[in-house]
Order: structure tokens, then sequence, then C-alpha cells
């Protein structure tokens, strides 16, 4: 990972990289499809009006052009398009506002509620540095009702995400949630009007801290000390179990909209606490930046990796999907796939066992024997052995040199006998066991059949 990307923001992993990558999609694949998830992908471009309708990323957002109409308006021969024109192309920066735009066009094929994964390349034109790119995987599940949906699916998600990264290789992690109605009630008992605004300033504080936070506060929203005190008050709130909910009340604030969103924060941490041992506390630090959530939110962080920031984070949506009177509404979480696997590669957490797939070099005799070897090799992968074969008869050790370089743990032999009957050996490189085989019927041990990619014994905190 010391490799600088020829293109700032837009990495490209080397083939063992990408084996973590791979098996990092693979697991979260397999664990969404056992809790009935439903994969789609969506269009990489959108419209800015359906991108912007929620949230503040326009100056992040890479807008899609011709070459032919650049072309065009610098000639003078057509008019430049208004950057801001809500019909013009741009690449999409999150997987949320698509779906939203897909489940509208698509609702009467669906059955709600309708349960999606989707693992796709999202870009965002942020300053790269640890942690985040300009191009980059997300992997994201979301659950939309049609009408309504039960507050039951808002703790599932957040099993099935917990399942998900628990099983990776990256160690401990933790899921923090807090409620949007919670937060929002409780500013308007203390007297702001501006949620959003509050939600911002908040939204900074592990960043910049308690006192700066308050300055932004005061400055920005209009808060009085004593305001700005109280809302900090509610960000300190931290607990495993359902224990903030007295804390919240010992704050002497009253709202309806807060004890709406207790109750419902109550809820899921009961669940996730149950559920869920150690994975998840009640954060009423949270505050989630885009404008669409409405309900429970979440983020997740890396034991001893908290300053690399929330690697899966979401919420409920109410809103953010409508068609006429009918609303769609949702909750989901995303993982960032590449912030996830930056990390693991740049502190070695976890390696793969070797860079390629192939289990099994076929080696070359004599060139005459090529077809034959193509037999070999095509019996070898009918049983889901990855195998290829040499293209010229170079020396053995050449051949088996070769092989040790890519990482092939096996190289097969074609000999004949003193009666000129056909006969084959496997060699194990790593060891230099060699035996007589079949390609009709040998196998290599499990953990050789495919790259293995595992956690290793020593990572940085």
């Amino acid at each position: 990972m010391s490799r600088k990307a020829s293109l700032s923001g837009f990495h490209e992993w080397l083939p063992a990289e990408r084996l973590v990558e791979q098996h990092v999609l693979d697991t979260l694949r397999r664990t969404f499809e056992l809790h009935g998830f439903a994969g789609i992908e969506t269009r990489a471009v959108e419209t800015l009006g359906q991108l912007l309708r929620k949230g503040e990323v326009d100056k992040e957002v890479y807008a899609v052009s011709r070459l032919a109409e650049d072309e065009e308006v610098a000639a003078g021969r057509r008019e430049a398009k208004d950057p801001a024109d809500p019909k013009r192309l741009a690449l999409h920066f999150d997987l949320t506002v698509p779906f939203a735009r897909y489940v509208v066009e698509n609702a009467g094929h669906l059955a709600f509620p309708f349960r999606r994964y989707q693992m796709q390349k999202v870009w965002r034109g942020e300053r790269p540095q640890e942690g985040r790119a300009r191009e980059f995987t997300q992997a994201d599940i979301d659950v939309v009702g049609d009408g309504e949906l039960s507050p039951r699916h808002d703790a599932d998600v957040a099993l099935v995400m917990a399942e998900a990264l628990g099983a990776l290789p990256i160690g401990d992690f933790l899921i923090r949630v807090n409620n949007r109605k919670l937060a929002e009630g409780f500013y308007r008992g203390i007297g702001l009007t501006d949620a959003a605004g509050v939600l911002r300033s908040i939204d900074k504080l592990e960043k910049i801290g308690a006192d700066e936070v308050a300055r932004l506060l005061q400055e920005e929203v209009g808060a009085s000390p004593e305001q700005a005190r109280q809302a900090l008050a509610l960000a300190a709130i931290r607990t495993e179990d359902v224990s903030f909910v007295e804390q919240v009340r010992a704050l002497g604030v009253s709202d309806p909209l807060l004890e709406e969103g207790l109750a419902e924060l109550a809820d899921v941490v009961e669940t996730l606490h149950r559920r869920a041992p150690g994975r998840a506390v009640a954060d009423l630090s949270i505050a989630r930046g885009l404008d669409y959530y409405t309900g429970t939110v979440y983020e997740t962080v890396l034991v001893g990796h908290e300053q690399l920031g929330s690697i899966c984070s979401g919420g409920r949506y109410d809103a953010l999907a409508s068609k006429g009177n009918r609303v769609f509404p949702g909750v989901g979480l995303s993982i960032g796939v590449t912030r996830l696997v930056m990390r693991m590669l740049s502190q070695e957490m976890a390696q793969a066992s070797r860079s390629v797939p192939t289990a099994v070099y076929v080696a070359l005799t004599a060139d005459e024997d090529w077809s034959e070897a193509q037999d070999v090799a095509a019996l070898l992968r009918e049983r889901g052995i990855p195998a290829e074969v040499a293209v010229s008869a170079e020396k053995f050790g050449k051949q088996i040199k070769y092989a040790d370089r890519r990482g092939i743990p096996f190289v097969w032999f074609l000999g004949r006998d003193d009666a000129g009957a056909r006969v084959h050996e496997v060699k194990d490189i790593r060891s230099g066991d060699q035996h007589p085989a079949d390609p009709a019927d040998w196998t290599p041990p499990a953990e050789d059949l495919l790259p293995q990619v595992t956690r290793t014994e020593s990572t940085e905190g």
C-alpha cells in the first residue's frame, strides 16, 4: 500500500490486494443473500436534479458531458449548459439516492417490503486522503416499504451488518446508533428551531472538539451558551443498553418528537444488545450529515482504528422515495468497501495466501505433450481445481521457479515409465513433496484449493 496512484483518488489493486477486496465482497454478498436480500445494480449516471434533491454534496458531484458537445461550445456553435441544469447528467455519489429512483420507477414490479443489496462503484470529488477516494466501492442493504415500514427493520438491517462485518478479518467493530427524531425533538425542546444546522455542527464533534462545536452553535444557528451546553450534554450520552433513556430524561427537556425518538431508539438498542452483544451502543453524538434521514441513524467504527472514521453508516429515510401520494419509506446501511480494504491492506490486517487463483501448474516435459497437458488441466478444472498449462518445455527448474514466483503451490509433471506408459506426478513446491497422482481423482488440500484470505496475527491499532 506504499504505491502512489498515478491518478489521485482512483485506486487500482495488485492481484493479491484484489483478492482481499473480492473476499470482502463475496462475504458480504453471501451474508446478505442468507438474509433474503436480492441483488440489483443501478446505472452509473443520474440527472443532477435527481442527485441533488437531498443532502449537501453538490460541489462533490462529477458532472458528465460529451467531448463533441464541449467542442461545439468552444467553437461557438452551441451555448454552454448551466452547470446547475437539473437535466444534466452526473455520476452517482452514493447508492441510496439512485435506489430511491429505482424503487419509484419499478414499484409495479416489486414485492414490498423490498429487500435489496447493491455493490457498485460510486464517485465523489473529495480531496483524497486516508480512507477517502474519488472512485470507491460501496455495499448497501436497504428495506423499503410501500406506505409504511415496520420499525423492526431498523434493528434488522443493523443485525445483518453486524453479522456481515463479523465474518470479515477486521477485528472488533462498534455500531453506534442514534435517532434523528430524538435529537431534533430535544433541540426543539430547548428552543433551537434549526435542527439541521445543529446536526451539522454536532456531526463535527469528533473532528473539532466540544469547545469549537459550542462556538459554531452560537455563531451559525444562534444558540445561547446554555442551549449549546444542553446540545453538547445530549451528545455526550453513550450507553450499551437502554439506560440512555433515563439519562436523556434527566436533562429535563420534553417534546413529543423527543419521546417518539427515545422509544424507537430504545427498541433498536434493546434488540441489538440482546442479539449482538458488544457490537452496538447508543451514541447520541451521531448525527449523519445527509438531510434525508428521518429516524434511526448508524455509524460504525473499527476498534483501534477510530481515526479512520465510519466504515459503515446509514439510517431511516421516510420521504426520499415518493410517487404522487405514494411514499416508500426505507432503512439501510452502507459499507465503504474501498475505505475498509484500504485500511485492511495498509495496516496488514489481512492477507491472501497467494496472488493468483491457480492451484496447479501443469509443466511440459516436451512441447508435443502440450495437448495432453491441456487434457490434464481440463480434468482438474472439471472438479473445480484451478489449473493452467505451461506453453513451452523449458527446464523443470525454470518452470518450478515460474510457479513459485506466482504463488502456485503445486506443479504437475507428465512422464513415462520404462514401458512407455504415461505416468503423472504432482509436486508441492513449498515442501518439496512429490508423489504419483491421477488427474481424474487427485485433489489438493482444502486450504490450497482457492486463495485464502485470513486475518494476520499482528496488526497496528
